[in-house]
């Protein structure tokens, strides 16, 4: 309904909108499980109430870590801004976008990349970030679904050192308090960082051109196949861990020469998609006769 709160007079009710945000409030639980499950009993940096301090020793944030922040703080500030407009159709979407957009869709495959492959500062960071992202996403979407955040974030406060705060709890006051109580998230814009949504924007393209070359050769998800990529090695090695996880790649290899000459040398020739300044191929072998 909040979706809906349009300033138009009419609403045409849909029951497929139903189902949809229902689906929403499933990828938000189920998000909300895998974080859960890879903290429990681990150590997550949460002592720290200045990360910053610790940065390369105790805590090592990736790009990953510091583009969901931001991403964060541009979604709390738009949440804010709609709410003083009265817009609540807009706070809907920033909350539905950066929940499923960007946190489900993304950022949970790519801690997954990092807590299997990092070494125990990034994985240290990474469960941080998950489960302090997680709690300010919870705030801040409670005041549109109050009963599933509520639920969630009385497993996920104590665990984010967010206890409702100091003192004793008056009696019968379950510990910690209810989320109604919690300050609704206020954006800190210090803690936008460009350089890695640019980064993470880079990142977005080649797993997207690594994705359309699958399906345009009718590969199935389980089938994983090397990739050689062309452009400056340096700067695309730092993406190959999460190209060969998000993009289902069995192997990603840099070329040292044009990727046409590679492909002439491949039996049959091979896809190729262009980001940017980089070349993607798979190498596949491909039906030539039937492709034409």
């Amino acid at each position: 309904m909040a979706s809906y709160a349009s300033l138009g007079m009419n609403v045409n009710f849909d029951f497929k909108r139903c189902e949809g945000y229902r689906n929403f409030c499933n990828k938000l639980w189920n998000a909300a499980r895998f974080v859960l499950m890879n903290i429990e009993g681990k150590d997550c940096g949460m002592e720290l109430h200045s990360p910053e301090a610790c940065a390369g020793e105790y805590l090592e944030f990736s790009q990953p870590d510091r583009w969901i922040v931001s991403r964060l703080q541009r979604a709390e500030k738009e949440a804010n801004d709609q709410f003083a407009a009265l817009r609540f159709d807009l706070v809907a979407r920033a909350v539905y976008e950066f929940t499923w957009d960007e946190y489900c869709d993304w950022y949970v495959e790519l801690a997954k990349v990092q807590m299997a492959q990092g070494n125990d500062p990034q994985q240290r960071a990474t469960r941080r970030t998950l489960l302090r992202v997680l709690e300010a996403m919870l705030r801040l979407a409670h005041p549109i679904i109050p009963f599933i955040t509520e639920e969630l974030w009385q497993k996920v406060a104590p665990l984010a050192k967010r206890s409702g705060g100091p003192g004793p709890r008056p009696p019968g006051r379950p510990d910690p308090e209810s989320i109604v109580l919690q300050p609704y998230p206020v954006p800190e814009l210090s803690r936008i960082d460009e350089k890695s949504e640019a980064w993470i924007a880079q990142l977005k393209e080649l797993v997207n051109a690594c994705r359309t070359l699958r399906s345009e050769m009718n590969l199935s998800p389980a089938e994983r196949v090397p990739l050689v990529v062309e452009g400056d090695t340096e700067k695309l090695k730092a993406y190959a861990p999460y190209l060969k996880a998000l993009g289902k790649l069995s192997d990603v290899t840099f070329a040292q020469s044009s990727l046409e000459n590679v492909a002439l040398g491949q039996p049959l020739g091979a896809p190729i998609a262009v980001v940017s300044n980089a070349k993607l191929m798979l190498k596949i072998e491909i039906d030539v006769v039937a492709e034409r």
